[in-house]
């Protein structure tokens, strides 16, 4: 079973991502202060922690995970096309996966080359919807059925 290792959100689009120990989500909003919450489709985005490792390691660098500007960090998942339509139990909070979280060529603005090193094996993550609201906290347990 996974855990959620880190949380992050941004206010707006252009800005840095702002790590928090815990959040509100909502079926309208996503996470609360995620400009991207209400977008269907794209309400909270999931990065693997592994995944994340070996795109930085693929172009032999270290970078925080917000680079990728995504809202949750999980460890002990490796996402492929499989876990479009699985539902992500965090505590009362329920999610449905979308899609696989396409990295945009914002990454190479952070690092030459992390496009890239995001585009194979899902590495980039994944997007989802809320179907059920509730709070989240780092150390949570994911769990993906």
């Amino acid at each position: 079973m996974s855990s959620i290792k880190a949380i992050a959100i941004r206010n707006r689009p252009r800005v840095a991502m702002q790590a928090v120990d815990s959040a509100r989500v909502t079926v309208a909003g996503g996470i609360l202060g995620d400009f991207r919450g209400s977008q269907r489709g794209r309400q909270v985005t999931i990065l693997s922690e592994s995944a994340w490792r070996q795109a930085c390691a693929e172009i032999d660098t270290d970078l925080p995970w917000t680079v990728r500007r995504a809202n949750l960090l999980v460890d002990d998942v490796e996402f492929d096309e499989s876990y479009v339509g699985k539902t992500v139990r965090i505590g009362d909070v329920e999610l449905v996966v979308t899609a696989e979280t396409d990295p945009c060529s914002r990454m190479d603005a952070q690092r030459q080359g992390l496009t890239a090193a995001l585009t194979p094996a899902w590495r980039g993550g994944v997007c989802c919807n809320v179907v059920k609201p509730g709070d989240i906290n780092i150390g949570d347990s994911v769990e993906f059925a």
